[in-house]
């Protein structure tokens, strides 16, 4: 059955490009539905029933790929940056293909990242609503008491934002540095850097070790590894 979605959202959910590169092609008369240049990136497309090329190229769906990657501290998660910062599309190879990564990890953030062409599979992974679980390993400075970790849990607003985690573990405490394991539902911006800082905390190390069933384990920092998506999705079934 075909279904009506725009352009520029179509060549995004193929894995053609992302939306604000699709519609930078669409802009430039680079984009042709059944023959016809649109310049318009909200046209409708009716797909696959109507052809679209791109260059005079026919496009057709990517085939799906799912890949972790451990992205080291320093990285930003974005294709490209106007300030030339590294970013993680530096890091992998150049022949993967159009890959987004589902939600994001800041600059000074290290561990698990996912990385798919999947929109559905990425959709599913980020939605509230679904609670997927990401754990990350944390170390504060001075020490965090078992009623903050009672705090963190039942959260606190900032920005207008309640932000506040699942779970969270106090793994060694001091006056000097706490380690913490620490697992939330959603991806709010920087919600842990800022939950602990209301908290009194201030975040100096931050790794993700876990988003849903997927495992950082012994995966070495900068290095990625592609998960058949078949078994992806029978993972996220069971």
């Amino acid at each position: 059955m075909s279904k009506r979605l725009t352009v520029d959202r179509l060549l995004s959910k193929l894995g053609v490009a992302s939306r604000g590169m699709s519609q930078v092609w669409v802009r430039a008369g680079r984009v042709r539905i059944n023959g016809r240049v649109i310049r318009d990136p909200a046209t409708w497309v009716l797909w696959p029933k109507d052809s679209v090329s791109i260059d005079d190229q026919p496009i057709q769906d990517s085939v799906k790929r799912f890949f972790l990657l451990h992205k080291p501290k320093g990285v930003i998660t974005t294709h490209s940056d106007d300030k030339g910062r590294k970013t993680i599309f530096d890091v992998l190879p150049p022949d993967l293909g159009y890959m987004h990564a589902v939600g994001r990890l800041d600059q000074a953030t290290s561990g698990l990242l996912l990385l798919t062409n999947d929109s559905a599979l990425s959709s599913f992974l980020t939605d509230p609503a679904h609670k997927v679980m990401r754990t990350y390993l944390v170390s504060v400075r001075g020490e965090f008491t078992a009623a903050q970790a009672t705090e963190a849990v039942v959260g606190v607003v900032d920005g207008g934002e309640r932000l506040q985690c699942h779970t969270v573990k106090i793994q060694k405490s001091s006056g000097r540095e706490s380690h913490l394991e620490a697992v939330l539902t959603q991806g709010k911006n920087r919600e842990i850097r800022r939950l602990f800082k209301a908290l009194g905390h201030e975040v100096t190390r931050l790794r993700r070790i876990q988003y849903g069933p997927f495992k950082l384990e012994d995966l070495p920092s900068g290095a990625w590894r592609e998960i058949p998506i078949e078994d992806v999705r029978k993972t996220l079934r069971q």
